[in-house]
């Protein structure tokens, strides 16, 4: 299968989980996707800046990146279309919103943008087959002195090992899969472009945050 071929297919078996999903999303995910909101607080987003959110779902976090930070300028894209009816009718005319495939969008043509001050990806390289390709290609959208903040599913070692290999058996329920080695992608990425690079280990390991700081 050709690369374009397995993400159109990626692209068909979103929009089949979440058809359906769509609308109870937000409401559920609330109760496990913990460090979205960490995330968000964590932005420093000045008026004018413009805020990205890659694979951005119902628009949930562009929602509350709107109310914690106002002014910015909301930009998202998600491979679903499905999910991005639910973006629209959230964010409505406040976000500049498109389909697009993670690991190749086209933030000129998709966007009408050059750049941008902040970068999100919140739970997705999770669900992203070619993840690596994802986050290298979201660190190439940043404008001088701009940030790329993660979060995703940490390495939860600090859960009792039962519960530990149940979460992991319910997510891929849901094609979802800890990225184990995101730390060391960041790291590596970091260095070949000549970002600095932070991180945070959630509680329990539930959860990680990553910062990828672009130079001025």
């Amino acid at each position: 299968m050709t690369i374009e071929a397995a993400r159109t297919s990626h692209a068909a078996l979103m929009d089949s989980v979440y058809k359906g999903q769509r609308h109870i999303y937000d409401l559920t995910r609330k109760y496990y996707l913990f460090g979205r909101d960490t995330l968000v607080g964590g932005l420093n987003a000045q008026p004018g800046m413009r805020v990205l959110e890659v694979a951005c779902g119902t628009g949930r976090n562009l929602a509350k990146v709107r109310e914690r930070w106002p002014g910015v300028r909301l930009y998202g894209l998600d491979i679903s279309q499905e999910m991005l009816k639910n973006a629209r009718r959230a964010l409505g005319e406040d976000a500049v919103l498109g389909a697009g495939d993670a690991c190749s969008f086209d933030r000129g043509g998709l966007l009408g943008e050059n750049a941008f001050e902040r970068v999100i990806l919140s739970y997705s390289l999770s669900m992203i087959p070619d993840w690596e390709a994802a986050l290298s290609h979201a660190t190439a959208q940043l404008a001088p002195g701009g940030e790329l903040h993660i979060v995703d599913f940490g390495d939860l070692d600090g859960l009792p090992r039962p519960l530990k290999r149940g979460l992991h058996a319910w997510l891929a329920k849901f094609h979802v899969a800890a990225r184990a080695t995101l730390p060391q992608a960041c790291e590596r990425i970091a260095t070949e472009r000549g970002l600095h690079h932070r991180a945070v280990r959630g509680k329990l390991g539930y959860f990680q945050l990553h910062v990828l700081t672009a130079q001025q």
